[in-house]
């Protein structure tokens, strides 16, 4: 399980930031009004595992819940991790679906 007090909302970079062992996983995004695009994952080549893919989108989207914005889910990942989790389509517009 990743630690989602690690993970940082770099405003100025327009990208979530999880830092684990000394490697950086990133995911890019960028907003507009009351919504959010999620739209580049970069995950190192020493952290890729299924298990932390999950956990990290997960307490991204958590962070974004928070925040009360809609996601539109731009990065294949992170669309197919929506598309598995019902609980997460209340966050997409009206109008979006995956």
């Amino acid at each position: 399980m990743v630690d989602a007090s690690n993970l940082t909302d770099n405003a100025f970079l327009r990208q979530y930031e999880l830092k684990v062992g000394g490697e950086l996983a990133t995911l890019e995004y960028s907003q507009q009004e009351r919504k959010i695009f999620l739209t580049k994952l970069n995950i190192p080549e020493v952290l890729e595992s299924e298990t932390f893919l999950e956990d990290f989108i997960k307490i991204v989207l958590e962070d974004i819940i928070e925040k009360n914005i809609s996601v539109v889910p731009t990065s294949p990942p992170v669309a197919k991790f929506i598309r598995r989790n019902r609980r997460y389509r209340k966050m997409l517009p009206v109008g979006i679906r995956i």
